[in-house]
C-alpha cells in the first residue's frame, strides 16, 4: 500500500515524500535485502508522478546505501545497517582544485560571478529549505594550461559570513569554507552526457553539438545548515574523472 503524496506547496518536494515512502518500506522489513523494487514506470503509475521525480527519490536512497541499480536488472534492496567499509562500493569524491593539483596541473578561475537569490522551486527542493529563501549563486569558469573547459554553477544556502564579492572567489571554495569553520562531513555526485544550453555554450566557448559531460553535486556539514548544490559542466574530450580505491582494509 502506498500513501498519497501531499501537493501543497509548503509540504515537502515530492521526490522526498516518496523516498520517505521507499524508506520506511526498507527499514521496516516491507522489503528485504536482496529484493527487486518495482520498476520506476511502475512507481511512477502507484505515485502519479513523473519519472524524474520518481528517479529522483531513487537516486537519493541509492546515495544513501538503501537501494543498488544493476544494469539490465533493476533496482535492489541492499542491508542498510552494514558500515560503509563492509561494502563492496563507494564514490570517492574530490574539489576541482585537489583533482587538477593531483595530476599535476594548476587550476585557475578564469571568471567568477557571486549573487545573492531567492530560491526558486527547484533549488529549493535541492537545498531541502523553503521556496523563496536567500541562497548565494556562485558562477565560475575554472580551466587548466590556458585552456577554459568546466563551467560551476553552485547553490548554498545563505551565509553572512561568506563574501559576496566575486573577487573573493577566484581560489578553491572549499578552502574558503573550511577558513570560516565550515567542514564538508558528506557529498553525493552523479554523472551524466547532456548537450550544451545556451549559457553553457556561451560560458565554454562551445556550439550546441559539443558533448559535454554533467556533474552534479550535492554537500552539506554535519549539523545539515550548510547545504551545498553544484552543477559542473566539463567539455567531454577535455577532462576525464578519475576513481581509484582499493577495498583491502
Amino acid at each position: 500500500m502506498f500513501r498519497s503524496l501531499n501537493p501543497n506547496k509548503d509540504a515537502a518536494p515530492l521526490y522526498m515524500q516518496i523516498k520517505g515512502d521507499l524508506k520506511e518500506k526498507i527499514e521496516s522489513g516491507h522489503w528485504m535485502p536482496g529484493d527487486k523494487i518495482p520498476s520506476e514506470l511502475e512507481l511512477c503509475k502507484q505515485y502519479e508522478v513523473s519519472r524524474i521525480t520518481v528517479r529522483e527519490a531513487i537516486n537519493e536512497l541509492v546515495w544513501e546505501g538503501y537501494l543498488i541499480r544493476k544494469r539490465a536488472k533493476g533496482t535492489f534492496v541492499l542491508d542498510y545497517k552494514q558500515k560503509l567499509s563492509d561494502r563492496d562500493y563507494y564514490t570517492y569524491v574530490k574539489s576541482f582544485t585537489y583533482e587538477m593539483k593531483e595530476l599535476g596541473k594548476i587550476p585557475v578561475t578564469i571568471r567568477a560571478s557571486v549573487k545573492k537569490i531567492k530560491a526558486d522551486r527547484f533549488l529549493a527542493s535541492q537545498l531541502q529549505i523553503k521556496e523563496n529563501s536567500d541562497i548565494i549563486e556562485l558562477k565560475r569558469v575554472r580551466g587548466v594550461d590556458g585552456k577554459v573547459f568546466v563551467f560551476f554553477k553552485t547553490y548554498i544556502i545563505y551565509d553572512q559570513r561568506l563574501s559576496l564579492s566575486s573577487e573573493d572567489y577566484y581560489g578553491s571554495f572549499y578552502k574558503m569554507l573550511k577558513d570560516i569553520g565550515i567542514k564538508i562531513a558528506r557529498v553525493k555526485e552523479y554523472l551524466e552526457a547532456v548537450k550544451p544550453d545556451p549559457e553553457v555554450q556561451e560560458q565554454l566557448n562551445v556550439d550546441e553539438h559539443t558533448p559535454i559531460l554533467k556533474r552534479v553535486r550535492h554537500a552539506s556539514n554535519q549539523n545539515g545548515d550548510f547545504r551545498e548544490y553544484t552543477e559542473c559542466f566539463y567539455i567531454g574530450e577535455q577532462y576525464r574523472y578519475y576513481i581509484d580505491f582499493s577495498t583491502q582494509k
